[in-house]
């Protein structure tokens, strides 16, 4: 078993510090606009959506969820390590934000723009670029556009293609590249020494160590809990029980929009193992203009 890691020895690239540097707006916009090259006033952060400010929260959450003063709403995530389907894991964060969105009662018409942002210390797409970007195109005429609103964006910090993208940008993803010693170095950057300095301050804070130790623990037992399922009821069973877990989390991450959820409904829902059910109460969610709409359509 491999030793127990410390805040200290934590760099920009691993998910608990770069959460805690972005939760600050003035790094998550600086970070926008060299991802984007758009110029933003001013950006929120929505800080109850990260496990660093609720460790209780059940299931590993650190990506950043920020809106800009237009509404546009942005999800940035970092990957050390090369993932299966990053593609349709992008798409279930924009669907998420896009649920949540219409759960509070956006009109179709009115839905903001998206960025979902991956921050890859590996290439993605083995093409040696900097930055990857994906909009919607239509096959039989490249110039018909969808106007969904949606874009993915995949960085690579590995990239080979400095003349092609701003030399801030490429700054940045040396520095997430770097180990411990090398995240240390003079980058010659003013973005880059604000990420440095803070990323000092939380090291030395003692508040921001107790939360990762709560977080390590909870890594901890997911593992725990994740092989001993493995193990009782086999790899598949395993999955659907994943999914099952999914599938409650955030259908009350739905409902939590319309106001505080009753322990009584919470109750209901935590212990309902049918995963259609689920599927079709998460419909039903979507429908309802209020929680006592919901719980009615439900019984």
């Amino acid at each position: 078993m491999g030793r127990k890691q410390r805040l200290k020895e934590l760099t920009i690239k691993d998910n608990f510090m770069f959460g805690a540097v972005m939760m600050d707006e003035d790094n998550c916009k600086g970070l926008l606009e060299r991802v984007l090259e758009l110029p933003i006033e001013r950006v929120e952060i929505s800080r109850e959506k990260s496990i660093i400010y609720h460790p209780e929260y059940k299931g590993v959450r650190l990506d950043v969820y920020a809106k800009d003063e237009s509404q546009t709403r942005y999800n940035v995530e970092m990957q050390v390590e090369k993932k299966p389907a990053l593609g349709k894991r992008s798409r279930y964060y924009q669907s998420q934000m896009d649920m949540e969105m219409l759960l509070a009662g956006e009109d179709y018409a009115e839905l903001p723009n998206t960025y979902v942002i991956f921050i890859c210390d590996f290439d993605p797409f083995g093409k040696g670029k900097y930055r990857y970007t994906f909009q919607t195109t239509c096959r039989e005429s490249p110039k018909a556009d969808l106007e969904d609103g949606r874009t993915i964006v995949f960085l690579n910090a590995h990239g080979k293609n400095e003349s092609e993208v701003p030399k801030e940008l490429v700054t940045f993803l040396n520095y997430v590249k770097e180990d411990l010693a090398g995240s240390e170095k003079e980058f010659h950057d003013p973005y880059v020494e604000q990420l440095q300095k803070f990323v000092r301050n939380i090291k030395k804070s003692r508040e921001m160590e107790e939360r990762f130790m709560i977080f390590e623990e909870m890594l901890k037992e997911e593992r725990a809990a994740g092989r001993e399922e493995g193990i009782v009821t086999g790899r598949a069973e395993g999955l659907i029980q994943g999914k099952i877990e999914t599938a409650r989390e955030t259908l009350l991450l739905f409902l939590q929009s319309f106001g505080a959820v009753s322990k009584e409904l919470s109750e209901q829902i935590q212990k309902q193992e049918n995963l259609e059910t689920l599927k079709q109460w998460t419909q039903i969610a979507f429908q309802s203009k209020s929680l006592e709409e919901f719980t009615e359509k439900i019984k």
